[in-house]
């Protein structure tokens, strides 16, 4: 065996991998198209004509809305701006509790935090790297009012048994498919699995329009309140005629006409850009299988894997050998792979410490607030194991990559791995 980098030996890779790089000359032509329009935006905080948004605006959420198979798309800044409009839009309020994931992008449980609810962290399942309806089962309280579901990596969580446990509990289940556009459960689209579906068009995504994000439902009640707090929804609910006033205080989370005219046409590369990672994970996969030590991603039955990244577990730690050294010397051998992912969202400053808005500790000191929550390191055992111990991932899969980066990605890990003694 060749010996490692780590150790003074030859690398496998000596040049950097190619960038994922989606945009071209359609987004080019698009926002040139806006510009000479002269139309950046046509967002009015007044309810009339223009309280919806101009015609690229307009015309993307119909097109994401037909793309996805929901009634209803309501474009925004940001899927943070989508989630807190869902939240919003769902009727959560102080006192109320959101069951979410700790392993995941920190606004997810923000979410919940912005209208006085507390967030409760259902722990992940193994595989998937999602919570599942057995981990929020064990989380629910009479004081329970929603979910946030993370389809994480690409791949979509159990939402057929959330689901089923939402009806039986009466909860609003929102889908954060920020990482899984184009994947599916069962046939139908993940971002639509829920009663409502976030989706982002932040610059590292599938697709991407540099900041954007877009909210799907079958609700119409509920599409028309996330409209309203994306805009302004305090000046426009009398001349709406909207009587629920509840969240129905509104912010600025609209999205400009370039970004809409860039986002419409990366809508049409999605098939053509899941594909590639789809197609670059299964044989990365192949490559790797049975690679002692490591477990490829597991994929479950009936779920089309979006692959936003490729996430693995490293099994040897009981060797002895952690995690963080064969990482190292993956990157030395110039395969780019990463640690643990993020830490978990409870071991933050604001949860152990529990200071969100003002000196008071709101809403975790809420009168109203009539539970308890526990937000100690250990609350979530498989979360803690794969940020310390064995998850690792990397963002090689999308549709720059050749089989020849892949032979390099597979040939790192078989050389590290297959000498895991030397480390």
């Amino acid at each position: 065996m060749e010996r490692l980098a780590v150790k003074g030996g030859r690398p496998v890779r000596d040049r950097p991998f190619p960038a994922c790089v989606t945009i071209g000359e359609e987004e080019k032509r698009a926002v040139l198209g806006v510009l000479e329009s002269t139309v950046l935006s046509r967002f009015l905080a007044v309810w009339g004509p223009d309280y919806l948004g101009g015609p690229q605006v307009r015309a993307l959420e119909a097109e994401w809305a037909s793309r996805f198979g929901a009634r209803h798309a309501v474009s925004v800044n940001s899927a943070t701006s989508g989630l807190y409009a869902a939240v919003g839009a769902a009727g959560v309020g102080p006192g109320d509790e959101v069951i979410v994931s700790p392993y995941t992008m920190t606004a997810s449980a923000t979410a919940a935090l912005i209208y006085g609810g507390i967030p409760v962290f259902a722990d992940i399942d193994p595989e998937t790297f999602c919570i599942s309806p057995d981990t929020i089962a064990a989380r629910l309280t009479p004081r329970t009012r929603a979910v946030i579901a993370v389809d994480l990596f690409g791949h979509p969580a159990d939402m057929d048994g959330i689901m089923d446990l939402a009806r039986d509990h009466d909860l609003t289940v929102i889908e954060d498919a920020a990482q899984a556009p184009g994947a599916s459960l069962n046939g139908k689209p993940a971002g639509t699995l829920a009663h409502l579906g976030v989706f982002s068009l932040n610059y590292h995504k599938t697709i991407h329009c540099g900041e954007g994000g877009m909210v799907v439902t079958d609700d119409p009640a509920l599409a028309e309140r996330v409209q309203m707090i994306r805009n302004h929804a305090e000046v426009a609910v009398k001349a709406r005629g909207v009587k629920d006033l509840v969240n129905m205080v509104g912010w600025n989370y609209r999205m400009t006409e370039i970004e809409a005219a860039i986002a419409r046409e990366q809508l049409k590369k999605l098939d053509r850009l899941v594909a590639a990672r789809q197609e670059a994970a299964a044989y990365l996969t192949g490559r790797l299988e049975g690679t002692r030590g490591l477990l490829p991603p597991r994929v479950r039955p009936g779920v089309k894997h979006g692959y936003y990244l490729y996430a693995m577990r490293y099994t040897g730690a009981g060797s002895g050998i952690p995690r963080e050294k064969v990482v190292a010397a993956l990157v030395a051998e110039g395969i780019p792979v990463v640690n643990g992912y993020v830490e978990p969202i409870y071991l933050q400053p604001l949860y152990q410490q529990r200071i969100a808005f003002g000196r008071d500790g709101f809403p975790f000191t809420y009168p109203g607030y009539t539970g308890t929550v526990d937000y100690r390191k250990g609350i979530c055992p498989v979360t803690e194991r794969m940020y310390y111990d064995e998850l690792m991932y990397t963002g090689v899969c999308h549709a720059q990559v050749t089989r020849e980066d892949l032979d390099d990605v597979a040939g790192g890990f078989q050389k590290v791995f297959g000498a895991l003694e030397e480390l």
